[in-house]
Parts: C-alpha cells; structure tokens; sequence
C-alpha cells in the first residue's frame, strides 16, 4: 500500500485476525485509522450463535487491538438495519422456497454503507474491511479484483458493491495469504491481546447447525408428499424450506441416494431423482444484478454460481430487464434465489440474483 499520511479510515473491526492486521497495515501505511464495530443483536446472537459476530468479546477483542495501535474504538448499533435488509430478506427468501444469499446482501446494504455513512459523519476519506479482495483504478473505473491468492478471495461476497463505493474502500489484505496475515498477528503479539476469539461460519446470525431451528421458529413449514420425476411418492418431507437443489443429504428415503432436483411449490411436493444428471442446466436468468463497470453485451465470461465452485466459461447477455448467463457447459445445481457472479480474468465484472433456472 502507498503511504497517505493525514489520510483518515474508518475500518470495521469484528475482533478478528484479519480486521487486526487491516489495521497495522494502514497504519504502517501512514493513515490515521478509527476502529468501528458494528452491533446487531438480532435473535440475542451473542448466546445463540457461535461465531464471532455481536459477541461481547468479540468487541473487547477489537478495543484492546485498537488501543494497541493508538487507534479509536468505536460501536455503532446497526440492528434495524441488519434486521430489514438481511433477516427479513433470508425469511422473506426462504419462505418462497428460494436459496438466499445473505452475505452478499449484507456487505452493501449494511456493513459498507454503515461504515459510509460513519465515515462521512466523521470527515474520513475513507473505509476499510479485512476482506481479501483488490481494487484497482483504470482510467475513471474502479475495478474489483480477485485476492492475489485465490483460496481466501472474496470477491464472490463483495460482487454488488458499485462504483461509488470501491472509490472510497480499501482491502489491506488483497495481497497477503492468510499464513502471513497470521504471522504479522503473532509477530505484533497481536494474537496475545484476544480473549477466546472464534472463526465466523455459517451465517454469522445462526451458529453451526441452527438453520433447520430459525426455519422451524420463523418460517413454520407444512410437511408434504416427496415424489419421483414420474410422480411416483416416494415419502413425506418435513416442509419445503428446508431443502434445497442438489442436496443428497437429510432426504432419508430407502435405496437412494436420492438428490434433490425441483420443488413443486402449489402442491407443496418435494421433486427427487436417483439421477444426478437432472440437476444440470444450461443457463440462469438474473434479476436483480449488479455491473460494476461499463461493458459492452453480449461477452464472454468466466462465472460461478457458489462461493465455493470453481469458474467455468460461459456468455453474459441482456434481455429486457434480465441478465442471462448461458453456460458453455451444463451446470450442476443451479437455484433461484443465489447469486451468480461472473470475471474477466482475475476482475469482477458483478453479479445477478437467480430468478430462473433454464434446464
């Protein structure tokens, strides 16, 4: 990172390893740097939840590695916002038997525009997050790029943030591996500050295994027939919700495996096959998306419909107010309702919500 000496950032702080290595970074890098953590105790998440989010110490974890650095700590409520934009989006989601997708959600609507919004409230120049992801500045376009070591990038999450926010973020990571990032934490005697700090999983409102009891609490499932492609019953679900495309897993059927493959929502019937080739498509429908620079359609694009898949080639077109993503090859489990972000090379070109799967 250049020196911006004078230069003030407001950095969100979770109390965790790479928001406390954020923070050397730039202030190694000659910025001023105010520590913000931001709270949002939904569904009392401190005690229901195992991660490191809305902890109390997790916010003592970031205080004392702010105190450490000379740097401000403060605490911004940010639960109203968090409650509309992500909780009621992934009831709201689920309830319409679509895939959410509420971390790609979150970081524009809450995380980023609340340390925004505090950073114009204070003067500052700018915002940063412990995030692994790069920006760059062609011309007058910024650009999101992927982290320089790939098995911690995070542009999949970070894919609806626009123009006028890359402008004014920082990724002090992007260019680090996570073995570094941890090195320069021991080397600081960083580690030694935290008090029992956890890793976030899962949704960072729901600890491990507590989806089925927030769908079972807020979205009330009704039980209904599971059933062949050749409408053959085969058995009863536990309620629609709880499934999703491509699972194998949980359907507890006889001779199976049995995989997921279509829900009948106005019968309220669970669609299952033994053949794993029912689950391929050949192209998604996006609405809404995101383009966060200007290109020109149709062109081809590297994408992928999961955090965690691989890319795979495909062409980016428009349609009236629908992007449309037609793959090169067929895709394996496909569902409205998740996100499909797509690159040129190493840069992220946006991404899209999906409304229809085309088989």
């Amino acid at each position: 990172m250049s020196e911006k000496n004078g230069r003030l950032v407001v950095l969100g702080m979770s109390g965790g390893v790479d928001s406390s290595v954020s923070l050397m970074e730039l202030k190694n890098a000659g910025y001023k740097v105010v520590g913000v953590s931001l709270k949002y105790d939904i569904w009392e998440c401190a005690d229901r939840s195992e991660n490191v989010c809305c902890s109390k110490e997790s916010f003592e974890n970031a205080k004392k590695v702010c105190e450490h650095f000379g740097s401000e700590h403060k605490v911004i409520d940010v639960s109203g916002e968090f409650k509309k934009e992500v909780i009621d989006y992934f009831k709201s989601e689920l309830s319409k038997n679509r895939t959410p997708s509420p971390c790609v959600m979150c970081n524009p609507k809450v995380k980023f525009k609340s340390l925004l919004d505090y950073a114009d409230q204070i003067g500052a120049q700018f915002v940063a997050t412990g995030h692994y992801a790069r920006i760059n500045k062609n011309k007058d376009q910024f650009e999101l790029h992927r982290a320089k070591y790939l098995d911690k990038d995070q542009t999949y999450s970070l894919s609806f943030l626009t123009q006028a926010e890359l402008s004014k973020i920082i990724f002090p990571l992007g260019e680090l591996s996570k073995s570094e990032v941890y090195d320069l934490a021991k080397g600081n005697e960083v580690l030694k500050l935290y008090k029992n700090i956890k890793q976030s999983q899962d949704f960072c409102f729901l600890g491990k295994d507590q989806l089925n009891e927030f769908i079972s609490s807020e979205i009330v499932p009704k039980s209904g027939k599971i059933i062949e492609l050749d409408g053959e019953v085969l058995g009863e679900h536990k309620g629609l919700p709880y499934y999703t495309i491509g699972q194998r897993k949980g359907i507890e059927l006889p001779g199976g495996p049995y995989y997921v493959v279509g829900k009948d929502i106005e019968n309220n019937e669970l669609i299952v096959s033994k053949d794993e080739e029912k689950l391929l498509s050949k192209e998604v429908h996006l609405k809404p998306y995101n383009l966060i620079n200007e290109i020109k359609l149709p062109v081809k694009v590297e994408a992928k419909l999961r955090s965690a898949q691989d890319l795979f080639k495909a062409e980016l077109s428009q349609d009236g107010d629908f992007l449309i993503l037609k793959f090169n090859e067929p895709q394996k489990s496909a569902t409205e309702g998740q996100i499909a972000v797509f690159y040129s090379g190493d840069m992220c070109l946006g991404s899209g919500v999906i409304d229809r799967v085309i088989g």
